[in-house]
């Protein structure tokens, strides 16, 4: 079993930025993917960013150029850093990770862009 355990969000102006941190509970390095999805209010979840095997990673078109997804092995840690932040970036985000053959949830950070 996993532990996925969130920080970072908060609230910030447009343009800003943030770091998310999601630390998990075993090495990163059994975990298959692990990934940041979002989702906002009256909205379907959407994955944001994803880390496949620690190497290959890849972004949803709206925020390509804008966050970048990164991990630490030495922390068993993977970070989401977000730029230029928009107020449709508002939203709850949730670490996701695959570990075997299952899924596993954080509790999910709020981050709330708006002047």
């Amino acid at each position: 079993q996993v532990q996925l355990v969130e920080s970072g969000g908060g609230l910030v102006q447009p343009g800003g930025s943030l770091r998310l941190s999601c630390a998990a509970s075993v090495s990163i390095f059994s975990i298959n993917a692990m990934g940041w999805f979002r989702q906002a209010p009256g909205k379907q979840r959407e994955l944001v960013a994803i880390i496949i095997r620690g190497t290959h990673t890849n972004y949803t078109n709206s925020v390509k150029g804008r966050f970048t997804i990164s991990r630490d092995n030495a922390k068993n840690t993977v970070y989401l850093q977000m730029n230029s932040l928009k107020p449709e970036d508002t939203a709850v985000y949730l670490c996701n990770a695959e570990y075997g053959r299952r899924t596993y949830w954080g509790q999910g950070t709020q981050v709330t862009v708006s002047s």
